[in-house]
């Protein structure tokens, strides 16, 4: 899956993905049963669930400066929404996410 290069995000949609992703980092917190979350997501990063096998990986919120990585997550919200209690999921394959996120190291 190829994603399009497009121009820089709006400012409203660049402070609607830093709250999405603001309320996962934020999980623990708002529920009362902290055993029912995964304990190792460290501060400032969220868990992305990808590919067909739903691989997980904890990605840092840094990467959401990334252009590429704002259209995948505009993405997801289209296809899957935001409303997961573990993560997000992103509607793409695991060799092109490991492929992208080799750009962000």
């Amino acid at each position: 899956m190829a994603i399009k290069r497009s121009s820089k995000a709006t400012l409203s949609q660049t402070v609607s993905i830093k709250q999405m992703v603001k309320r996962c980092s934020n999980l623990r917190k708002m529920k009362n049963q902290e055993d029912d979350l995964p304990q190792d997501v460290p501060k400032g990063h969220f868990p992305v669930y990808v590919g067909q096998n739903r691989s997980r990986y904890i990605v840092p919120i840094s990467w959401l400066d990334h252009s590429e990585f704002q259209t995948l997550l505009r993405l997801a919200e289209e296809e899957f929404g935001f409303n997961h209690v573990m993560g997000i999921t992103l509607p793409c394959d695991e060799v092109f996410f490991r492929s992208l996120i080799s750009m962000f190291r």
